[in-house]
């Protein structure tokens, strides 16, 4: 008589998965080190591992080289791309202007450190503007492009001036904040709304 054994697999431990941990203690590790640090120089793989409590082979089969780290690390203090509505192109410029403003974590501040840190950081300042910047920025291209088709905005439209006034708009203004300031939860409609007053058909 044939005896028919039932493996069991042993129960996943509660919380993230390892690699996940992992993964998570990296990006923070380099965020914090960024921040300390005041710049790019002072991260290293070495500093990184040892903040994370990982060993740098851990690293390594995530990212190629320190650069490419750093650039995810800042990509996740970017608010993800909202889902657009599309009813118009007014309320979808007002929820891509809102992404715009840090979510109140102050560690944005090392964002600054890359941008205006370009000329001893170039490559790594241009990969991040290809990378996290310029997708964002694609995103309110193609909504004011489209309210140029629809007629909501005038046919000469700069939309590339008008992209960056809305963005300017929002990043100079946090930046001028105090450390326990925050934005107006309004300014964001105060900002696309003021600026449709110019870019609406008259």
């Amino acid at each position: 008589m044939m005896t028919e054994t039932t493996e069991r697999s042993a129960p996943r431990p509660p919380g993230r998965p390892r690699s996940e941990r992992a993964e998570k203690a990296i990006i923070e590790a380099t965020l914090d080190l960024l921040v300390e640090e005041a710049g790019v120089a002072g991260v290293t793989i070495e500093a990184v591992a040892a903040r994370a409590g990982v060993g740098k082979t851990t690293i390594y089969r995530r990212w190629a080289n320190k650069e490419s780290l750093i650039i995810d690390a800042l990509a996740t203090l970017k608010a993800p791309i909202p889902e657009l509505t599309g009813r118009s192109a007014r309320d979808d410029l007002i929820a891509l202007t809102e992404a715009v403003r840090p979510a109140g974590d102050r560690r944005f501040d090392c964002v600054w450190n890359v941008v205006g840190g370009a000329a001893k950081h170039p490559e790594l300042a241009s990969r991040f503007r290809q990378d996290v910047v310029e997708p964002r920025r694609e995103v309110f291209r193609s909504v004011l492009r489209r309210g140029i088709a629809t007629g909501e905005f005038r046919s000469d439209l700069d939309v590339e001036v008008a992209m960056s006034m809305l963005v300017g708009a929002v990043t100079l203004q946090t930046r001028g904040l105090a450390r326990d300031e925050t934005l107006p939860e309004d300014f964001a409609g105060r900002v696309v709304d003021t600026a449709l007053r110019g870019f609406s058909v008259r």
